[in-house]
């Protein structure tokens, strides 16, 4: 009535090795065959054959800090950039906790960037990407807007 514990075990260590190659089969892919010329050549048809995909390897990095009238931090403050002549803006970003931002943007233009919160005034900024360095550091010092509360 009392059967040994090892039978199971034996019976694992037994089935074990068939598993195994089983999912190495299934992982290989298969081998061309000889009789199907067309898997024998590799067939390249790109989805969007107009399409480059666009690389950020030569962007502009715009970079910088903003901070308040006493000279504190601004986190929170919305940074909006634009090409130069362009109504809308295209990038857009906020301050971090230590009131810096970063944000990249293509080469070979001139841009204008705004910066805004609430109870200052705005600061616009004209920024060259065409020649020179790939980025551009900036510090902004906010100042109250008209009617704003020391």
């Amino acid at each position: 009535m009392h059967r040994p514990q090892w039978i199971p075990i034996l019976c694992m260590a037994a089935l074990l090795p068939s598993f195994s190659v089983a999912s190495e089969q299934a992982q290989e892919p298969p081998a061309p065959s000889a009789s199907s010329p067309t898997l024998a050549a590799p067939q390249s048809t790109p989805s969007k054959p107009g399409k480059k995909r666009y690389s950020h390897a030569n962007d502009f990095l715009i970079r910088g800090t903003v901070f308040t009238d006493k000279a504190f931090s601004f986190p929170g403050a919305q940074i909006r950039i634009r090409k130069a002549g362009d109504k809308k803006f295209r990038w857009e970003s906020y301050t971090d906790s230590r009131g810096e931002f970063a944000v990249r943007v293509p080469q070979g233009s001139e841009y204008e960037m705004v910066v805004r919160a609430k109870g200052f005034a705005e600061q616009t900024r004209a920024i060259d990407a065409k020649s020179g360095g790939n980025e551009t550091s900036m510090v902004f010092r906010m100042q109250l807007a008209a009617g704003g509360k020391g």
